[in-house]
């Protein structure tokens, strides 16, 4: 697990065979991805999977627990796209921090396109009044603050940030614009959030994004006070 919580799968979950929790899995993000959290049934994932509802409760303590798992998979299932991509990345140039960061965005982009489910679930919860909502943020922050940490420190000792720069406030710095991101493109773009949880594909146009991605990196990178002779 990507977040030191008391949610996450019981043992008995991690003993069954590959094939059933994948299948457990798949049918869990397909429940949650086409309901909000309120409405989304336990019930439902069971007579799909075949089981039966007293066994759900010897893998997970409740509906919350199986919807952070889900939420924790979808963190780790992004960092594996982003390690992948960057392994087929046949240019294998060498950025520096802020053309790491920008395709990083770009990244995360991608995965949102390709992954709309897990998409999905975590927009449901970020653009409601869900009541795992605050625990959806807590635990996206804690899985990226290591990474971003780990790129501030190398931006630090190749000399593409200053050499005062305090590592864990710009780490601070850049995972709150980067969260907040996620509110200001629909309000900036004047999208109702709403929609978002049904499709982003159809909904955002990509290079808006990109636009707005692209401002980020100049306002992080140039700063916003006016240069002086």
């Amino acid at each position: 697990m990507l977040c030191n919580s008391v949610f996450m799968p019981k043992p008995t979950f991690f003993n069954l065979s590959e094939q059933k929790r994948q299948n457990i899995t798949k049918l869990a993000i397909a429940e949650f991805a086409s309901a909000n959290y309120d409405n989304a049934s336990i019930s439902n994932i069971v007579k799909q999977a075949r089981i039966a509802k007293g066994s759900f409760y010897q893998y997970f303590e409740d509906k919350k627990d199986l919807y952070l798992y889900l939420v924790d998979s979808a963190s780790a299932q992004r960092i594996e796209f982003a390690e992948a991509a960057r392994k087929a990345d046949k240019s294998k140039q060498k950025r520096d921090f802020f053309r790491e960061l920008r395709w990083r965005f770009n990244i995360v982009t991608q995965f949102s396109l390709q992954h709309p489910q897990l998409t999905q679930i975590i927009n449901r919860a970020t653009y409601s009044d869900s009541p795992v909502k605050k625990d959806v943020l807590q635990r996206l922050q804690a899985a990226y603050k290591k990474p971003i940490h780990d790129l501030v420190k190398r931006g630090i000792a190749n000399g593409d940030l200053r050499a005062d720069l305090d590592p864990d406030l710009a780490t601070f710095m850049i995972l709150t614009a980067v969260t907040n991101l996620r509110y200001f493109i629909p309000e900036k773009l004047e999208i109702d959030t709403e929609a978002l949880t049904e499709s982003v594909e159809t909904v955002l146009d990509i290079r808006d994004v990109e636009r707005i991605y692209d401002g980020l990196i100049q306002v992080l990178e140039r700063g916003m006070g006016c240069a002086t002779a």
